[in-house]
């Protein structure tokens, strides 16, 4: 087994990478805000990314948010239909932007 030396540098951390739902662009996963299917069929915005379920992710702006939602997208993605109650708390994120 070598031992490292001076000279060598430990090997750089790999980000996780995520794709946008809306735009198709390749970005870590924590500049990116995940969309996900809890188990009881309620869909919710995961700030954290840690939340079990189906999850996809959008870019952190109106543009993508205004195109996931208006395709359904969304819907394709995480195999569920919105209800009017989660279109209107994704509605309401996308002002937020």
């Amino acid at each position: 087994m070598k031992k490292p030396t001076d000279t060598q540098k430990p090997a750089a951390k790999r980000l996780p990478q995520r794709t946008c739902l809306a735009c198709r662009q390749v970005k870590q996963k924590r500049e990116l805000v995940r969309i996900v299917r809890m188990a009881d069929g309620s869909v919710a915005v995961d700030e954290k990314g840690k939340l079990p379920g189906r999850g996809c992710y959008l870019c952190r702006n109106r543009k993508c948010w205004e195109e996931g939602l208006k395709a359904n997208r969304i819907e394709g993605v995480l195999r569920s239909g919105l209800s009017q109650t989660d279109r209107q708390k994704l509605e309401e994120y996308k002002e937020q932007l």
